[in-house]
């Protein structure tokens, strides 16, 4: 490589903090940039002979930090190729520099040598500034890119690169989203300086009028206690459950005998959204989590599977199966979307050519629900009505057969003829869009509103259920119907 870029650390602090070697490198009279003149050693290395340019300018050209980053690596490589030259950044060049990983990451094939020189961190200046050992554990993270997924409350968290009021006010949101509003934090300027401040804060004042710059950091101190929002805590709750130390009952447990737990789990989900109870909907699919969590932890007792390997089935299906958020497919509408869907899970378990087309609908379903999937598997390939008014007569004639099997009194015929007569009508829901489970759950819901309303008036009456004729009970349903309708 012909051209080579070295690159160095101003330190955390002021000048007298500088290594020698990099001291020398900046009075030596090199051609330098500066990704920012706003440093404390700035100053005094311009007294000391220092000349140099700075990037400072192009922060204010860019509404994205990426693209401030990406042009002053593009325009270090345009000099490159004209002098060996000489890149200084506040800290240190491998610490919270995504200049510097640009030019390691591009400069191969720019043919461009990036070397890294020395430098100070200002993880250690902080770290003496807030008081910490950071052998308890500690994250780092970006300020301008920071989420809450990558948050770990257990342990010390720096976040750098807040630069200025708007950076601090997403730092707070996405922090308080995982803290109380009242936790302390710390912000901490020129670290390691004599211009060192160290403020100590609620969180919910981190975006209160603070003098922010390019050498502001975060501190937050972890978590006392369990922190019931991270995932990686709620996995170890329900591996202590199964430990040794735990409880018998969960560790009694195996797939074959939770199933029925996981089935009465999502019922109950269902429940909770036909009453519309957000409370009540976080509670019940908490608990189809904790199925999903238990089942688990069984596959990694037995050393078969661990929620890992669920994730990653699941994020890779979803991937697959969805080309067109994370591929370059493109589609018009939902209907378009399930085509795709259903194509590429074919392609993903093709069949052996004697696997019947209806093996993919699962038996434990519920009959209703059943059907209704066996019927859309069978109408993929062509075996269907073409209009709803012949799956409508379809209904006619099972009714008929019905009636006629009653007059019989055969019953096993009835129990048949009735089986029809209900495939015949969900083939008809299907035609017309209309999930037959739902709609039967909205007359149950229906059905249970208006003879609460009958059990109301009873009692209203001070009389029994069995002093009331069939024809006084249809009047109080009746009555219900009409509030209904007000």
């Amino acid at each position: 490589m012909s051209h080579k870029i070295t690159v160095v650390g101003l330190g955390a602090g002021d000048i007298g903090q500088l290594p020698l070697g990099v001291y020398k490198q900046l009075t030596g009279g090199q051609t330098i940039f500066l990704r920012t003149k706003e440093h404390p050693a700035v100053m005094e290395l311009e007294r000391e002979g220092m000349v140099y340019t700075a990037f400072d300018d192009v922060y204010e050209q860019h509404g994205r930090f990426e693209e401030v980053y990406e042009e002053i690596a593009a325009i270090l490589f345009r000099e490159a190729e004209q002098q060996d030259i000489l890149y200084a950044v506040p800290g240190h060049p491998l610490v919270a520099e995504r200049t510097v990983q640009l030019l390691l990451e591009q400069g191969p094939a720019k043919q461009t040598e990036v070397k890294i020189g020395g430098g100070q961190s200002f993880i250690d200046a902080l770290f003496t500034a807030v008081k910490v050992d950071p052998i308890e554990g500690f994250q780092l993270l970006d300020g301008t890119d920071l989420k809450r997924k990558d948050i770990r409350t257990g342990r010390h968290l720096i976040i750098g690169q807040v630069y200025d009021a708007f950076i601090a006010s997403d730092v707070k949101l996405t922090l308080m989203e995982k803290y109380p509003d009242e936790h302390t934090v710390t912000v901490v300027r020129a670290a390691g300086s004599r211009d060192e401040k160290v403020t100590w804060l609620p969180l919910y004042e981190l975006d209160r009028q603070f003098e922010l710059d390019n050498l502001t950091s975060v501190y937050v101190p972890p978590l006392q206690g369990r922190d019931l929002k991270d995932f990686s805590e709620l996995r170890q709750i329900i591996a202590d459950l199964r430990g040794p130390e735990g409880c018998p009952w969960d560790k009694e447990q195996t797939h074959l005998s939770l199933k029925k737990y996981l089935i009465e789990e999502c019922y109950e989900v269902l429940e909770a959204i036909d009453e519309e109870d957000e409370d009540h909907l976080v509670e019940e699919l908490g608990d189809v989590l904790l199925q999903v969590m238990l089942h688990a932890q069984i596959g990694e007792d037995e050393g078969m599977f661990a929620i890992e390997d669920v994730m990653e089935a699941l994020a890779s299906k979803m991937i697959r199966r969805h080309p067109h958020v994370f591929g370059d497919a493109e589609v018009t509408d939902a209907e378009e979307v399930t085509k795709n869907w259903e194509r590429i899970k074919a392609a993903e378990k093709p069949g052996t050519g004697r696997e019947s087309l209806l093996n993919g609908v699962a038996k434990g379903m519920p009959a209703l629900i059943r059907a209704y999937e066996i019927q859309k598997k069978a109408a993929k390939v062509g075996f269907d009505w073409e209009h709803a008014a012949e799956a409508l007569e379809k209904v006619r004639e099972e009714l008929r057969e019905f009636a006629a099997e009653i007059e019989s009194g055969q019953r096993e015929n009835e129990i048949a003829e009735f089986g029809d007569l209900l495939f015949a009508m969900i083939n008809v829901a299907r035609f017309l869009r209309i999930h037959p489970e739902e709609a039967l759950e909205q007359t149950n819901q229906k059905f249970i509103r208006r003879f609460h309303f009958i059990e109301q008036q009873v009692k209203k009456s001070g009389r029994d259920f069995s002093d009331f004729s069939l024809e006084e009970l249809n009047a109080f349903w009746n009555l219900a119907k009409k509030e209904e309708r007000k």
